[in-house]
This record gives C-alpha cells, sequence and structure tokens, in this order.
C-alpha cells in the first residue's frame, strides 16, 4: 500500500510516528511521513534505515525565544481547556494551513492515511477524499469511558463518570472545535459533532500508542480502538550517542538520579536558570547524585562537579539504564522510556496531560505524587526523590513491569493491526 502519515509536536510526538513509519515501510509498504516539529529542525538530518520517505514542514515552528514564553505561558494556566487552547493557538495555529496543503497532497498520493491524533488538517482531507484514516493516539487521558474519571482520580460510580465525561466533552468542543470546523467550512463539509469521538479518534482504526502495563482498555471503549502497545525503536542518530564525559560520571560512583524537563525546558537564559536552581537544590537535598539535562547549563553559571553533571542531551533509552530513578515532566514517551528501562519516576508535570502520566505511575506504584511545575519547591521534590530512593518495593515493581514491557513490541502489533485491517486480505473482507 501507499501509506501517508503525518505528525506535528516534540520529539515525543514524533518518534512513535518514526518507529510506526520504519515498522510499515519493513512490511512493504511504501510510506511518505510529513513532519512539522515544534521546537527543532533536528529531523532535516533524518535518515531512514528502511526508505521511508520523510518530509520536514515548517520546522520549528517557534524561536527558541518563542518557545519559552509559551511554556511558561502555558505551565500557569490553571484551566486545562484553556491551558490546552492556549498551546494550540500559539504552536499549531501558525503553521494550520500549511500543514493542511500538506495533508490534501499527501491524501491525494496515498490509499491508508495515518495521524497523529492531534493532526486534524489530516483527519479532514482524508474523510473528504473518501479514503481511510487511522488515528494514532499517545495517551489513554482522552477516550471517554464510564469505568474511568476524566481526571483519573478514583472511581466515583459509571454514571458519575458518565455525566463528568459529557462535561469534559462540552468544555473541549468549546475551547478547540473552531480549529477542525474552520478547515471542515474550506471544503463544504459540516461541522464535526465531537472533538474526541469524531476528531481524535477514528472509526476505522485507531491506535493507541501505550504499553498495556500501562493501560487496560475499558469495556465501553469503541471497537476501532486498539492498544498496540508503545512504539519504540532503536537509538536513532540524530539523538546521538552516551558521550565519553557522561560516561566518566557514571563509572565514578553510585548511580544517579536522572532530571530533564524535556522539550518543556527553557531555552533562554533566565528561565533556564530558574529550572537549573531547583533541580541542581533538589538533588543537593536528595544527596543523591544527579545528571541535569540542560541546553547550556555552564552559560547560565552551572559547573559540574563529581555530584552533578550538566548535559545538553543524551538518548534516554541508553542512559536510563545506569540510573537509580528519573525526575522528568510527564511526556507520554519519557515516560515510558523510564517504565521500559525499569526506573521508578518523579513527574514534575507542565500541563494536564502530564499529570495524567504522573497520576497513573503513582496509581501502578512506580511514581511519586506528581509535583506541578508552577508550584513545586525544591524542598518539596527533594522529599519526592528521597522517597522513591528509600523504596525498594517501588525499584522492585519497577523492574518487574520493564521485564513484562520488554515483552511486548507496540511497532509489530501496530503494524499487523493497519495491515490485517486496510491491506490486501482486509480491504478484499471488508469489500
Amino acid at each position: 500500500m501507499k501509506i501517508g502519515m503525518q505528525t506535528w509536536g516534540s520529539h515525543g510526538d514524533i518518534r512513535p510516528l518514526l518507529a510506526l513509519a520504519e515498522g510499515l515501510q519493513a512490511a512493504g509498504n511504501e510510506v511518505h511521513l510529513v513532519i512539522t516539529c515544534v521546537d527543532s529542525a533536528v529531523y532535516e538530518e533524518f535518515v531512514s534505515v528502511h526508505g521511508v520517505r520523510v518530509s520536514v514542514l515548517a520546522s520549528p515552528v517557534l524561536l527558541p525565544v518563542q518557545q519559552e514564553r509559551i511554556a511558561e505561558f502555558a505551565y500557569g494556566i490553571r484551566n486545562p481547556f484553556t491551558q490546552m487552547a492556549s498551546i494550540l493557538g500559539l504552536c499549531f495555529a501558525p503553521v494550520e494551513d500549511i500543514m493542511f496543503a500538506a495533508a490534501q497532497r499527501l491524501v491525494a498520493e496515498s490509499d491508508v492515511l495515518i495521524g497523529h491524533f492531534f493532526m486534524h488538517p489530516l483527519q479532514i482531507a482524508a474523510e473528504r477524499a473518501g479514503k481511510p484514516y487511522v488515528s494514532v493516539v499517545l495517551s489513554h487521558s482522552t477516550i471517554p469511558s464510564a469505568f474511568k474519571h476524566p481526571a483519573g482520580l478514583p472511581f466515583l460510580g459509571k454514571t458519575g463518570h458518565r455525566l463528568l465525561w459529557e462535561l469534559t466533552r462540552l468544555l473541549l468542543n468549546r475551547a478547540l472545535g473552531h480549529y477542525p470546523n474552520r478547515l471542515r467550512r474550506q471544503l463544504g463539509m459540516p461541522p464535526a459533532k465531537d472533538i474526541m469521538t469524531g476528531v481524535w479518534l477514528s472509526e476505522s482504526l485507531t491506535l493507541l500508542g501505550v504499553s498495556p502495563q500501562l493501560c487496560q482498555a475499558q469495556p465501553d471503549w469503541q471497537a476501532s480502538v486498539r492498544v498496540c502497545g508503545f512504539l519504540d525503536m532503536p537509538n536513532l542518530d540524530i539523538e546521538g550517542v552516551i558521550p565519553a564525559a557522561l560516561r566518566a560520571f557514571l563509572d565514578a560512583g553510585e548511580a544517579p538520579v536522572y532530571m530533564s524537563f524535556g522539550s518543556w525546558m527553557p531555552r533562554d537564559p533566565g528561565g533556564q536558570a530558574r529550572a537549573l536552581r531547583l533541580l541542581t537544590e533538589a538533588a543537593h537535598r536528595a544527596g543523591c547524585r544527579a545528571i541535569i539535562q540542560s541546553h547550556s547549563a555552564q552559560d547560565c553559571g552551572f559547573v559540574s562537579d563529581q555530584q552533578i553533571l550538566y548535559i545538553p542531551t543524551a538518548p534516554h533509552h541508553l542512559i536510563f539504564p545506569h540510573c537509580r530513578a528519573v525526575v522528568h515532566h510527564g511526556g507520554a514517551g519519557t515516560t515510558q522510556s523510564a517504565t521500559l528501562a525499569g526506573k521508578p519516576s518523579i513527574v514534575v508535570a507542565h500541563i494536564g496531560e502530564q499529570e495524567h502520566w504522573g497520576g497513573e505511575l503513582r496509581r501502578l506504584g512506580i511514581g511519586a505524587k506528581p509535583a506541578r511545575r508552577r508550584s513545586v519547591t525544591a524542598a518539596a521534590l527533594a522529599r519526592r526523590i528521597a522517597d522513591v530512593l528509600a523504596s525498594p518495593s517501588m525499584a522492585a515493581k519497577a523492574g518487574a513491569m520493564a521485564a513484562a514491557m520488554k515483552n511486548e513490541d507496540g511497532v509489530a502489533e501496530a503494524v499487523r493491526l493497519v495491515m490485517e485491517r486496510f491491506g490486501p486480505a482486509g480491504s478484499s473482507q471488508a469489500a
């Protein structure tokens, strides 16, 4: 098949789609992946192992100074719907028309379309052309169920949950519905009835790229939603390797705690210095060695020593296995990478979805009580780190979960589901 794919976001939104594209290409398909990266132009250098055609579009969306202003603005907003609308307005809307034009070209050349669940331009173009569309969802927090509270709180009863999801649906459509509906009007299409079930999920096939160790399918999910597992892949050349200084630091003492806010780490000197002070003081208070990921710590006045090493970047799946625990922002990719490495997490959430992941890790017994970036102090973060490091049971649970995840192959399962549904056998059965 000719398969067109499109994604938008940071590294955590792009890597899973790259992994799936490689798997589909290796299975004999002709894959074209269009990438729009919010904060980097690094994918211009990407070379596919299996020959995937990769096009990079309007990347980076934001300059470093814009990234910092938006990040600080976003994690200061308490209302999750306002927060999500603000992020889309600042990071998605400026390139929406460019991505929509690319989506229509992609649809014209493809048999099947696969998109990141935020990629309503591709979903609309595929629907207009009458071509099958697959949504890739990276978190189960947005899939309605009477068996689950929308905010991940304790069970309140199915009736209560239905009412809360209806309220969530109403507020979400009010905050975000104008985005897909503006493009639908351009093509003479009726407005979308619901963002969650009509745009983010596909009635044909929705791939939930989350390990079944972290997420169980709910009885009332629509039949098209399939938990395929973590969409992981081997180390990419653009991600680099473990540098000599990092290897020497690991060999020089006890295993450290890795600390990273990922794409949410500020790039401007002032914001970066504040984040570095928070993480550095927390590490000192917790009495642990630490690796702190920062774009330019030395320019902010922070110098590595025997207790703390500051690095600009490191491939997570290579470094996490050498650490005792991971302090991170709670992105879907980082969460699953830390869990796959068998390490407990301390989540410092910047936005609502990250709070969801922090809550899930705590529920599973492999994470501390999540903190919020807008209010966390070094003392509070240090207490969470110390509690995690002093818990053999948490380390054991994380190790057991990692062992189970290593038996999974999310990409292979996702490829199987796509081929089963849309490949020659699936197409003939549908006909």
